[in-house]
């Protein structure tokens, strides 16, 4: 039976290559989503594509089965080095997400897949480049480092994406997009797929600049929230915030949740409140070191942790299964920052639930963030059940190691080989 959340278009009917189609149904997907359904025959046909959807809706499947179509049914010559693909991303979180999508989809297609970012790995990643690579995928400053050093070229590539564009300019990586850009073939010989939750306008000046006459695919703009998203606001003293959170955990018992603050301070405060009272939580802010944030990722990825404490480094481009519900203990300061934290749970069709605590610090921001969603955030009484004892918060230092989840493999079948030799 068809989803709501899925299109009648079926990924068997778009001529992909053979090998995609395999780790398809490997993966049980059958339709499209509607983002999907309206870039792909596009993508295929060689068409540049600026591309925004709602977060969690498939855009990074969309880029990469592109992508990968065109490595696959483009020959090349036997002597010929890559990277013929390149994938920006402007966190290391997002960039590793990536690099695991690619080699899900990719797993029969023969082709080398490596993921440079910054904070971690520095020669292990410059060894992976030099024995070759096919697709690229990093953020911009490991990614010019890299290239500034003669590491790879940029001469060949065939296809280039932009995701999180939108993002890239709140960063300030425009200047180094540009930078890279320029040293590549000119835009009308590759494929360009620019991907963002919002066009504005310095997007897409940024798009017609840099590719050629791509065609805008906008899906549901009018939905600026996930539609399964259940929302609602408690107004609350900051110093009852603690209490509350406790008083939510044990009303909603999730499975599965990640709670955003808005300070470093506050990630290591709340997740010391959560050990403290026997609850398995891990804390993930921008200084937490790389190798250290991808075993949390990971063992919140497969079920091992069930509570993530996390600044805005992980709003956005994480593709985490079965959120089941986000808790935004500060609300944010930023509107679309709201909107990209609740897009961690009700992914690709999903129910989730998004509870936000207005106290006196950040309920500033409540009218502005309503105003971009264009709703009401349905306000719930803070009542004496919702506020129990709890006890003293732990150190930090005490928790116990994470374990780390085992890769998934591929079936073992012969890959597709791009073919070699043009003619």
């Amino acid at each position: 039976m068809q989803k709501d959340h899925l299109t009648n278009v079926p990924f068997s009917g778009l001529g992909l290559s053979e090998s995609l189609l395999e780790s398809l149904e490997d993966t049980g997907f059958t339709y499209c989503t509607p983002i999907q359904a309206a870039t792909l025959p596009l993508a295929l046909q060689g068409q540049d594509i600026a591309g925004q959807a709602q977060t969690g809706t498939g855009k990074t499947a969309a880029f990469l089965l592109a992508a990968l179509h065109h490595l696959m049914e483009t020959p090349v010559a036997a002597d010929a080095v890559g990277p013929w693909t390149l994938i920006i991303a402007p966190t290391r979180e997002l960039a590793v997400q990536i690099h695991r999508d690619a080699e899900l989809l990719g797993r029969y297609t023969g082709l080398k897949f490596a993921a440079v970012y910054g904070g971690t790995g520095y020669d292990s990643q410059r060894r992976q480049l030099e024995a070759g690579v096919d697709v690229l995928i990093g953020t911009p400053g490991r990614l010019i480092d890299y290239f500034k050093q003669g590491v790879y070229k940029l001469s060949a590539i065939e296809v280039v994406v932009l995701d999180e564009a939108d993002r890239m300019f709140d960063l300030g990586f425009i200047a180094d997009i540009r930078y890279l850009l320029r040293k590549m073939p000119p835009p009308d010989r590759r494929i360009n797929m620019l991907f963002s939750a919002t066009l504005s306008n310095r997007v897409m000046e940024l798009a017609y600049e840099h590719m050629n006459d791509p065609r805008v695919v906008r899906i549901e703009a009018e939905h600026v929230t996930a539609e399964k998203v259940r929302q609602a606001l408690y107004h609350v003293p900051a110093h009852d915030k603690i209490a509350l959170l406790f008083g939510v955990l044990r009303q909603q018992e999730p499975k599965r949740t990640m709670i955003f603050v808005n300070t470093k301070r506050a990630a290591e405060r709340v997740t010391g409140y959560l050990l403290g009272n026997d609850y398995e939580a891990g804390v993930l802010s921008g200084d937490i070191p790389q190798n250290k944030r991808l075993k949390l990722l990971e063992a919140f990825q497969q079920g091992e942790l069930p509570i993530l404490v996390a600044t805005d480094v992980a709003a956005r481009g994480l593709h985490i299964p079965d959120v089941t519900h986000v808790i935004n203990f500060d609300l944010p300061q930023d509107r679309e920052d709201y909107v990209h934290r609740i897009g961690r749970t009700a992914r690709i069709g999903a129910s989730g639930d998004a509870i936000s605590f207005a106290c006196e610090e950040y309920v500033y921001s409540l009218p502005d963030i309503e105003d971009f969603i264009g709703q009401k955030i349905p306000v719930l009484p803070v009542t004496e059940e919702l506020l129990p004892e709890y006890k003293p918060a732990r150190r930090l230092e005490r928790r116990r190691p994470l374990l780390s989840g085992g890769e998934h493999r591929g079936r073992g079948r012969t890959p597709h080989r791009r073919p070699s030799g043009r003619g």
